[in-house]
């Protein structure tokens, strides 16, 4: 919860002022199902195998949840043993759920871990791998609380590698790294650039050669933005095509996000700030909707 405080603190403008240049695709009429009482925190979706999953974030047991992707509900827990520091996202290959603990508020955290999770009709929570890495550029641990360049809630994998966007709360923007999740002593990230999204990333996913990226402003906006691929994992040569979702006063504040043939799924967690309150939301957008 004192994350969810701080967020609150951090949405200190109410005024929505999105900028012309976004186009406007409002998702309240998008709106499938209110999660479950025990998804508040939501932060993280993820498909594998035609089943979606989620979880929870810091301050909240160490579950992964998987819920229908058309009615939202609750289809089944799995407890896990592995400490919740800060899980923030989901990421998945063929085989595995990778469970992201990079959340990273204060700038201080020296112990960022993915867990990589066997996945078959069930969960191999006995053979979880730990993947420990730090970021090279980052020299400075000195605390500053939502006031650092070295948060993070997005990771997908592509193409053998995991690959994370970071939460950027100086920059309003976004750097890539790789991390290669076949190496378990703890590894350097590896930048490969950076694009100045306007609004801090809260989670990505990717799909038929594109990626994207969800987010929010100062201002409670949340955007959408989706890059084109223009060569193997690579994404930011081009600008690209950016929505405007609605205010996380209304919408919720948007941390999950996950893609599949169908449309784009989105996942809010539980808002609530002086006469505002948005619950625990899931959308669905299909693709024909943002050509």
């Amino acid at each position: 919860m004192k994350k969810f405080a701080a967020i609150i603190a951090f949405f200190c403008v109410l005024n929505i002022s999105a900028q012309q240049r976004y186009d406007w695709l409002k998702i309240n009429r998008f709106r499938v199902a209110h999660l479950s009482d025990s998804l508040k925190e939501n932060s993280g979706l993820e498909f594998i195998n035609g089943r979606l999953f989620t979880l929870n974030d810091s301050g909240n047991p160490s579950d992964l949840f998987e819920i229908d992707e058309v009615s939202g509900k609750l289809k089944k827990v799995f407890p896990t043993n592995i400490k919740n520091i800060d899980w923030e996202a989901l990421a998945a290959d063929s085989a595995n759920l990778y469970i992201a603990d990079f959340g990273n508020n204060e700038g201080t955290r020296k112990d960022l871990a993915i867990y990589k999770v066997p996945v078959t009709d069930s969960l191999a929570l006995n053979s979880v791998q730990k993947i420990s890495f730090f970021y090279p550029e980052q020299q400075d641990f000195f605390p500053k609380p939502l006031n650092n360049n070295f948060d993070a809630e997005a990771i997908i994998f592509l193409n053998g590698k995991l690959h994370i966007f970071t939460k950027e709360w100086q920059s309003k923007a976004t750097t890539h790294y790789i991390i290669n999740p076949e190496i378990t002593e703890n590894q350097p990230a590896q930048k490969i650039k950076s694009f100045n999204t306007g609004f801090t990333v809260s989670d990505a996913a990717y799909f038929a050669g594109r990626l994207y990226l969800v987010g929010y402003t100062k201002k409670t906006e949340v955007f959408l933005s989706i890059f084109s691929e223009t060569e193997q994992g690579i994404f930011f040569n081009k600008n690209p095509k950016t929505f405007y979702l609605g205010s996380a006063l209304k919408i919720g504040q948007i941390e999950g996000l996950a893609v599949n043939e169908k449309g784009i799924y989105l996942a809010g967690e539980e808002l609530i700030f002086s006469i505002f309150k948005a619950k625990p939301y899931l959308y669905f957008i299909s693709h024909e909707k943002i050509k």
